[in-house]
This record gives structure tokens, C-alpha cells and sequence, in this order.
């Protein structure tokens, strides 16, 4: 029998990579190309080029059909996940208007619903007001709509990127429903475009005929057109298969089909999210995710800009390092290893809180570094670093539980920052839970391969492809005299740290006028 080949492409923030995988899962191939992550033309503001994610798409389609010809021949189908909540305004023949607004953008817009009249009295008295504006004002669909009318009049389609590769690929304006997460008109509890007079249509006012066509996770959107065949080698008529967000299609990959386990995704953003059948929100006021298992839901607990800070470490701490790695051909946190070997748990004392804007239920967060003495080193900071955000993924675990009433009894990692058995470790005694690291680092493109295997029939369902298709390497056990050290740094420091400096950073926003309110 001929064996088939799955094309997954995944296009984050900082590069695209174009994924091939075996019908059992297997990584294949894989080509990435880099670039810029975005462009501010003014201070807070986050900008990229669509085109740039096309023609990244079509040069890693390209590199694999040289470096891999004979499993790029097979490909079979093809389904594509992206970042989230960055969203591209085109025209009716797909051209874009004007640059993607991506999810770091910090612009804001003014509020359009409920600040005035008795709607807003009644948030007031239930003390809803700031949370329920800056929802609106988050919105970057209403800033274009107040700030730039001329390119929403002329806006076909608004779309997540994945929407806007699918149209690329296929010629359809369609996405997935696992991909709709944002600030769009979208019933998260029923999985579909909002009716008109529900709230998030108040808040987020997108007109329906400029929302794409939505399908379901594992669906078909159409087929590769004959011009992309021509400019990426795929064979015309292949299938493209609806999928989901990076992160969704990342806990499905990693394993993560019902509450007892969360995926930990060691990403740009950290998130700790489950998979479940019944909705709730693990922080209220925001709804659990579309889950790529259809009639599910993700509930989400993220740390934002998580493992940047590994990125914010490279760039001002850890030059010697990050040329150490290029010149022997690894990533930069394998050399980092040797930081986190060298210290101790606990890191001497020094405590990071790895909050790096405000959040819903965090207004005034800046981030914070504690208990600084004569014997830390950039090693310590390091690995302060790494152990602050698995004491805040933890935090995140702590609410799931609580919120979803089940007790969670297995972690799994994924993301760039799970290539370090060492930082696997650390999670683990933070955790105190076992941790599972598939055989590939690339489990959002592999969530991807399961959607598309289950499209294209290889499979019966997503419970019998993701049991056939996704590979253990290794388990991480907790180390019992580890966990005490972290559990009580967690309750007796950790987790005081913000109600204790909350006052001081409304003063220092005060004071200084940063972060813009």
C-alpha cells in the first residue's frame, strides 16, 4: 500500500515552519523560514505584512520538495494552524489592505458598547465597569473601524491568519471554528458566529458578511488551486483540512483529550490549557477556547510574553552563549542547560514573578525579581527565570482544577523551551505531577497531522489518531525533596508577591507614566 505523507503548516509569530508527517505521526521533514516578528510605526503598536506569511509558506514548500521529493510527493493533505488573535483585513480577491495587526499590538480603541445609560450603571454596581471596557478597547477590529473607516468600508473578509493562508491555498474564505479566538462576534459556549444581539456582537461590531465561511475541526475547506500548485510543487486538488489555533492544536498533539491532563505550552506565550466537554472559564470573563476536538472546549490560563524572557535573557544577558550555540549547531537553551545545572534549586533565594503587562485579573502587573543578594549570578537569574514561570503555569494548573472541579493528574510539555530536560525537570517538581515530552517539539504541527489524518479518513476519529499517532519520548518524575522546596516558595512567596506590590505599581505607573493607561 502506498504510504501517505501530511503536510501541517504552522506559521507563528517569529517564523513559519512546514511540517511533514508519517500517517503514525512521525516528523518527516521540516523547513523554517524567519522573520521579523512584526514592525511598530508608532510606540506599542505590532504590525507584519500577510504577504510575508504567503511567501514564507510557498519558499518552506519549496525547500521541502527538494530537500524531501519523494514524501512531499505523497502528501496526501494539508492543514495549517497559526498564532492567534492576528487578524488581516482583504479585499474580495484576497488582496490585503493594510498591514495584520498581531496579537502583541498594544493600540487601543474606545469603548462602543454599554459606556453610557443604564447598562453602564448596572456594571458599575457590579464592579464590571474597567474589566468590560477594556475587553472593547482591546479590539482591533474597532480601532480600524473608528481610526481607518475607508479600509473597513473596503474590507471582503476579516480573517486569522490561518484563515487568510487557507483562502491563499484553496481559493475559499473559510476557517476553522477552533481558530475563531479573539475579539470577534463569537459564541464561545455554542462554537459559532454570534447572534446579533449578543454581547460580544455589541462589543466586537463586525459585520457577519465580512466574517469568513466557519468549519468544523477535521473538516474540508477545498482544495489546492492549480496556480498555488504551480508556485509551491503541491499537487492540485489535494484537500486542505480545517484545524485551530496554535496553542488548541498544540494540546491536541501533545495528547491532552480530557481534564485529568493540561498541556503546557513552553511557547512566546506560556499557557497551561486541558481539553474538555464541559464549558468553563478558568478565570471569569474569559471563555474557554474552540477545542480542534469538536464539541470541546480549552480552558486557558496564559502568561504573557511567557518564555519570551528566555528571548529578553539571550538578548541582554547571554551573547557568549547564544554564539556558543551557533557555532555548535544547537539551540541557544541547550547552552543555558549549563546555568540551570550549575545552581540549585530555589536559585539562592531569588524569586521572579513573570507578569509582563496586566491582566484581567492582575490590573496593575509589571513584572517583578525578588530577594537580589552578593551570591547571585546571571546563572541564578536564569534560572529564577525559568522556575517563576513554572510557578505562574502552576498558578494557572491551580485555577483549571478548581474551576473544573477535577483533579489533573498528568502534565504534558511542548513549545521551543521543552528541547531543555532541564527546564522539564524544574516544571516537574514545581508541578509535582509527572511530565510527558512527546518524540517531536513540533506538537502543534502534529496536532495538525491528527486533524488532517481524521479529515482524510486514516483514521476513524481524533481519539483513535491521536492514539496511534502521538509518540512518548520521555517522563519526567517529580523529585519528592524538590517539590517541599518549591511548594513552600510557591505558597509562603510566590503567591503573595503581587498583592504585596500591587500598590507600588499603580504608584510607579503613576509616577512615571508607563504603562500608558
Amino acid at each position: 500500500m502506498e504510504t501517505k505523507t501530511i503536510l501541517a503548516i504552522d506559521c507563528g509569530t517569529q517564523s513559519l515552519r512546514a511540517l511533514l508527517f508519517a500517517e503514525d505521526g512521525a516528523l518527516l521533514a521540516r523547513e523554517q523560514v524567519s522573520y521579523t516578528p512584526y514592525v511598530s510605526p508608532m510606540p506599542g503598536w505590532a504590525e507584519q505584512d500577510p504577504d510575508i506569511y504567503w511567501t514564507s509558506l510557498v519558499a518552506a514548500c519549496q525547500g521541502l520538495k527538494k530537500k524531501y521529493p519523494k514524501a512531499f510527493a505523497a502528501i496526501a493533505g494539508v492543514g495549517v494552524t497559526s498564532q492567534r488573535a492576528s487578524m488581516i483585513n482583504v479585499d474580495k480577491a484576497g488582496r490585503v489592505l493594510r498591514p495584520a495587526i498581531i496579537w502583541l499590538d498594544q493600540r487601543t480603541a474606545r469603548p462602543v458598547f454599554g459606556a453610557r445609560g443604564p447598562l453602564n450603571l448596572g456594571i458599575k454596581l457590579l464592579g464590571l465597569e474597567k474589566k468590560l471596557m477594556d475587553i472593547q478597547t482591546q479590539a482591533k477590529g474597532n480601532w480600524i473601524i473608528q481610526n481607518q473607516p475607508e479600509i473597513w468600508e473596503k474590507t471582503h473578509k476579516y480573517l486569522q491568519v490561518s484563515g487568510f493562508l487557507n483562502h491563499r491555498l484553496t481559493g475559499v474564505f473559510a476557517d476553522s471554528a477552533a481558530s475563531q479566538i479573539g475579539h470577534l462576534p463569537f459564541d464561545y459556549k455554542r462554537q459559532k458566529w454570534a447572534g446579533k444581539w449578543a454581547l460580544t456582537s455589541r462589543f466586537f461590531p463586525i459585520e457577519f458578511e465580512k466574517l469568513p465561511f466557519m468549519v468544523q475541526p477535521g473538516d474540508p475547506i477545498g482544495t489546492i488551486t492549480r496556480e498555488v500548485g504551480n508556485l509551491t510543487g503541491l499537487t492540485p486538488q489535494i484537500p486542505v483540512i480545517a484545524c485551530g489555533s496554535d496553542k488548541g492544536c498544540e494540546t491536541l498533539g501533545a495528547g491532552v483529550i480530557h481534564q485529568r491532563m493540561v498541556s503546557l505550552s513552553f511557547g512566546t506565550t506560556a499557557t497551561v490549557q486541558t481539553t474538555s466537554k464541559k464549558y468553563f472559564e478558568a478565570i471569569p470573563f474569559m471563555p474557554p477556547y474552540p477545542s480542534p476536538v469538536p464539541g470541546y472546549y480549552n480552558p486557558e490560563v496564559e502568561i504573557f510574553r511567557g518564555f519570551w524572557m528566555i528571548s529578553w535573557f539571550k538578548q541582554e544577558f547571554a551573547h557568549k552563549e547564544v554564539q556558543e550555540a551557533q557555532k555548535l549547531g544547537i539551540a541557544a537553551e541547550e547552552v543555558l542547560n549549563q546555568c540551570l545545572e550549575r545552581t540549585s534549586p530555589g536559585a539562592m533565594g531569588l524569586v521572579v514573578q513573570p507578569y509582563w503587562g496586566p491582566g484581567l485579573d492582575h490590573p496593575d502587573a509589571k513584572g517583578a525579581m525578588i530577594g537580589f543578594g552578593d551570591v547571585h549570578t546571571k546563572d541564578h537569574v536564569y534560572r529564577a527565570v525559568i522556575e517563576g514561570l513554572g510557578f505562574a503555569l502552576y498558578e494557572g494548573m491551580e485555577r483549571i482544577q478548581k474551576r473544573g472541579k477535577t483533579l489533573v493528574e498528568k502534565a504534558a510539555v511542548s513549545g521551543g523551551a521543552s528541547q531543555s530536560d532541564e527546564i522539564c525537570k524544574i516544571t516537574a517538581d514545581i508541578f509535582n505531577l509527572p511530565m510527558v515530552k512527546g518524540e517531536t517539539h513540533e506538537t502543534s504541527g502534529l496536532g495538525v497531522a491528527i486533524l488532517t489524518a481524521k479529515g482524510l479518513g486514516l483514521y476513524a476519529g481524533i481519539d483513535e489518531a491521536v492514539a496511534n499517532m502521538v509518540r512518548v519520548k520521555t517522563v519526567f518524575e517529580p523529585d519528592p525533596k524538590n517539590v517541599t522546596l518549591y511548594r513552600q516558595l510557591y505558597t509562603q512567596v510566590y503567591q503573595k508577591m503581587y498583592k504585596a506590590l500591587a500598590p507600588l505599581y499603580s504608584q510607579i505607573q503613576k509616577i512615571t507614566g508607563y504603562p500608558k493607561r
